[in-house]
């Protein structure tokens, strides 16, 4: 899965994450004064609002699932303590460590999930109706980050399409937009433009129709044998394995078929940095770093740096490149 290179100040502290934190910053109106401090007292100033005093998240309960054979790939897991301790959800702050210390405040019972637009039969779930209607199943995929971080995780849920051919989509349903939950009381980020990296809330996001009737797009309710932890996106989010994570929307409460393509915060916010395709290649570099190769994130400590050649397609290149043939990836990105 991956191979070791000799430790560089780069793979300690990502050229990405460093130009990350100043575009943070200046989207803030901290300005060059804030610009100027140490990269330590940046830090405090990114770190402030953390809640350490917040309640955690209730422990999550066993799921039952089936393990299909074809999705359970055989790579080195990252250990599940990192997958829910080391995330990007700028509802609950801009620091990895903050979803996992602000989150649990977050109610994820009830929930309901409402599904219509360009649809023969649109209705609202709850997630009782959601896990006695479609089987679970785990699947093993490996994940990319835009910032050239990855891990494997062992998700469980089921497949989108089969949400979907529920709701019979019409000839027009040509694109698929989710949205996440907005609830400014318990999302610290919803509510503070400082805390949330000045996105615009509630976070949406689209894939193309064919692409979520894709086997592989997965609306995931759980990790690791569990439900699924609130700052990993309970009670349910999108996983997309062979596009960058922040195509993998968290706490979805509505999904509406569209004629035309919807809009996505990230692209809305750095058009020229994400795409709405947001598909992993190496080929295609990040304006501010290069897509070439990744850090892997598994079990060793925070100094075990393991580099890797980035994969087409994060490695599903067949079961996904005939959804793009004859696109220009590079200004489709």
């Amino acid at each position: 899965m991956s191979h070791k290179n000799s430790l560089t100040e780069a793979d300690v502290t990502p050229e990405s994450i460093f130009y990350d934190r100043r575009k943070v910053l200046q989207a803030l109106g901290l300005g060059a004064a804030a610009l100027a401090l140490p990269a330590s007292a940046q830090a405090d100033v990114l770190s402030w609002f953390k809640g350490h005093d917040r309640p955690k998240a209730p422990a999550g309960k066993a799921l039952q699932f089936s393990q299909p054979a074809m999705y359970q790939a055989t790579l080195p897991l990252t250990p599940e303590d990192k997958v829910t301790g080391y995330n990007n959800y700028y509802e609950f702050g801009l620091d990895k460590a903050d979803p996992a210390a602000n989150a649990g405040q977050l109610p994820t019972t009830p929930w309901k999930i409402t599904i219509d637009g360009e649809v023969g039969k649109p209705m609202t779930l709850d997630m009782d109706d959601i896990l006695k209607r479609f089987p679970l199943e785990q699947r093993i995929y490996r994940m990319r980050c835009v910032e050239a971080w990855s891990m494997v995780v062992p998700w469980i849920g089921f497949p989108l399409s089969a949400l979907l051919n529920l709701v019979e989509p019409t000839s027009d349903a040509r694109y698929v937009a989710f949205t996440t939950l907005y609830d400014p009381e318990h999302m610290p980020g919803q509510k503070d433009r400082f805390i949330g990296g000045g996105l615009n809330y509630p976070y949406v996001e689209g894939l193309r129709i064919d692409e979520a009737m894709n086997p592989l797009a997965l609306l995931s309710v759980g990790l690791y044998g569990k439900t699924m932890p609130p700052q990993n996106g309970a009670p349910i989010r999108l996983t997309v394995p062979w596009k960058y994570g922040f195509k993998g929307i968290k706490a979805i409460v509505h999904i509406r078929l569209v004629k035309d393509q919807p809009p996505t915060t990230w692209n809305q916010i750095a058009a020229n940095e994400y795409g709405f395709y947001a598909n992993v290649n190496p080929q295609v570099d990040h304006p501010r770093w290069s897509q070439a190769s990744e850090r892997f994130i598994g079990a060793g400590g925070l100094l075990d740096v393991q580099r890797q050649p980035t994969l087409m397609f994060n490695g599903y290149e067949k079961d996904v490149a005939h959804l793009y043939r004859g696109m220009d990836l590079r200004a489709n990105y």
